[in-house]
């Protein structure tokens, strides 16, 4: 305790001294994750250290940020996709880590393209499947490995992928429950005009009534 610099001298180091003997461990993990076989490049993003990782290596990748003490991260929290259209591999499939015996988060990313497929992590981390499928149906992204890859938020006999940004926004067919059939029918979209009214006012030009207003209304009249 003879460089402790606190003001009181205790045999308990003072904040400052804490500061001084323990390193940022944003600073220390992105150091030890830039050294992992697979990795491209390291950085930190909105306080959290994210990896860029080569697209083969993933798997091996998963099992050493599981199994190294250095890392722990025992939990996949997230798997998500982003959508890039303008990039030859247009999607970033984006792996969210939880150390919970280490209080600490890892981020990892691979690139892909519409056909290429992403190595399936689901023996690493037995929840990916439920991700993966997710990913899969909302974005198309192929999943090699994974032998359940389902559709698992659209509807059964659904084609293409809604979140792609060239999905239509109206779809080609609707659903419906045919009372006759006794079954869920596809039936072309039918936008029925009969029965709607449009003003093409806003919301608050629309509202000429509101509570309180009779006042207003009777000075409108006394002015004609």
């Amino acid at each position: 305790m003879a460089s402790c610099n606190c003001r009181r001298r205790s045999a308990v180091p003072g904040p400052s001294c804490v500061a001084d003997a323990i390193a940022d461990p944003a600073d220390a993990l992105r150091a030890a994750a830039a050294g992992l076989p697979g990795v491209v490049r390291v950085e930190i993003a909105f306080g959290e250290v994210v990896a860029h990782a080569a697209r083969d290596a993933l798997p091996e990748l998963l099992r050493t940020l599981r199994d190294d003490p250095r890392f722990a991260f025992e939990q996949l929290m997230e798997l998500c996709g982003v959508d890039w259209p303008d990039r030859p591999e247009r999607f970033d499939v984006v792996y969210c880590l939880l150390s919970v015996s280490r209080n600490q988060r890892l981020r990892v990313i691979v690139t892909t393209d519409a056909a290429t497929p992403v190595p399936s992590v689901h023996a690493v981390y037995p929840s990916a499947t439920w991700w993966e499928r997710e990913a899969w149906d909302l974005f198309g992204i192929v999943f090699s490995g994974q032998p359940d890859l389902r559709r698992i938020l659209t509807d059964y006999g659904f084609e293409g992928h809604p979140l792609r940004k060239d999905f239509p926004l109206t779809g080609y067919v609707e659903l419906r429950w045919d009372e006759e059939r006794k079954q869920v029918v596809y039936e072309p979209v039918n936008l029925t005009q009969d029965w709607r009214s449009f003003d093409f006012e806003s919301p608050w030009e629309a509202m000429t009534t509101l509570p309180g207003d009779e006042k207003a209304h009777e000075a409108r009249k006394a002015q004609r």
